[in-house]
């Protein structure tokens, strides 16, 4: 019994770490080419994003997608990163 345990443990580590290998780049990948998760801190966007001010912080989905296709309409956030 003690020896299945073990093995199954060694199987579900080495299941994990194949996994993270795999999900690491493609989590980079996305994020680089695709969208990128941001928080907006400060008064600069307000009323728009932190309406209420202080320690509060909105965050934002930025699409690098459309930016790199030009897809920019007029009314659209543009954030130079």
């Amino acid at each position: 019994a003690m020896a299945q345990q073990a093995s199954a443990g060694r199987r579900y580590l080495r299941a994990f770490v194949s996994g993270f290998f795999v999900a690491v780049p493609v989590t980079v990948t996305v994020l680089d080419r695709f969208a990128y998760v941001a928080r907006v801190e400060g008064a600069s966007m307000q009323p728009f994003l932190n309406p209420e001010g202080g320690s509060e912080c909105d965050v934002v989905l930025l699409n690098r997608w459309s930016v790199r296709n030009y897809q920019v309409q007029r009314g659209d956030i543009v954030s130079v990163m």
